[in-house]
């Protein structure tokens, strides 16, 4: 639909914050998994090499699948002063990244500095995909500034309202610069679980974490310095520090294509409740895979 600034989303925000929690009428908890060794994916898995416990408990495996489902990615674009130098060569690398996806995946691209606009909606159109990508290097006027958890928010309440199709991925590519207004990670991470979307993201620059303050000096509890590390890790998805962004992005693109999804009935809980999730290797499987790394998301909200 071209270029869509996405200040009318902030009703949509409002929405994945109200709603962003487990529906218990599903009664399907879905699981986004990534197996990596070494640093390289581990494939040929399967079901029988998983366990998946709920609260500590065990659970039976409802459904199992590797590459076969259609995955939706939204890259979500930094374009803010400090990526300048950034965003032609992750241009340059995802028009050809996105080339060995399956003809049922889908792409699309927000841009985002101190707002953030749909650039191009989901579709399978890897033209259009690449087409959008050069308006990447004359972006529109997105404000000064680097708002990226509000970003995030928006990508998640994007992504949400998609029909389900298979697989969600948000793909953020950004310096991590940025110093958030009332917006806590904590709304972001139930809001990416509510959508069921892993974050990934490739980091650029210092590609620094923030670091604590130093004992006795106050902090303002409406800014919040922005730690996508931490969303990533939290929704089972993965930050790499890019010294060449453009690589980081291929190589995310790659293990989301190739990540596991596991289904499993939720168990009975009170509502509006935290549900732990645990997701690791049989026994078996770590004999064979002894250095495996297991990512998933950290658990779930009943609904209230």
């Amino acid at each position: 639909m071209g270029l869509a600034l996405v200040g009318l989303l902030a009703a949509a925000w409002t929405a994945a914050l109200q709603e962003p929690v487990f529906r218990a009428e599903v009664a399907v908890v879905r699981l986004d998994v990534q197996v990596t060794e070494g640093g390289r994916t581990v494939r040929g898995l399967t079901e029988r090499d998983f366990v998946v416990r709920d609260e500590g408990v065990p659970q039976r495996i409802l459904h199992f699948a590797h590459e076969e489902e259609p995955l939706d990615v939204l890259l979500l674009l930094d374009v803010s002063g400090s990526m300048r130098r950034h965003v032609e060569q992750v241009a340059a690398a995802a028009r050809r990244a996105v080339r060995p996806l399956r003809p049922a995946d889908r792409v699309g691209v927000m841009f985002f500095s101190r707002r953030a606009a749909i650039a191009l909606e989901l579709t399978e159109d890897r033209g259009a995909f690449e087409r959008v990508l050069q308006q990447a290097l004359r972006p529109p006027d997105l404000g000064s500034g680097t708002a990226i958890n509000a970003s995030i928010l928006a990508a998640a309440a994007y992504i949400g309202e998609e029909g389900r199709r298979g697989r969600r991925a948000i793909l953020i590519v950004t310096d991590n610069e940025g110093l958030n207004y009332q917006m806590p990670d904590e709304e972001v991470v139930r809001a990416l679980w509510g959508a069921d979307c892993v974050l990934n993201a490739a980091v650029t620059g210092n590609a620094a974490r923030p670091q604590p303050p130093p004992a006795g000096v106050p902090l303002n509890p409406d800014f919040t310095p922005s730690d996508v590390f931490r969303l990533a890790a939290e929704t089972g998805g993965e930050a790499l520090r890019a010294g060449a962004a453009g690589e980081a992005f291929a190589r995310l693109l790659e293990r989301l294509r190739t990540r596991y999804s596991l289904h499993y009935r939720a168990p009975e809980a009170a509502r509006g409740s935290f549900r732990r999730i645990e997701v690791d290797l049989t026994a078996e499987a770590r004999r064979r895979h002894p250095g495996a790394v297991v990512l998933v998301r950290r658990g779930y909200y009943t609904a209230p």
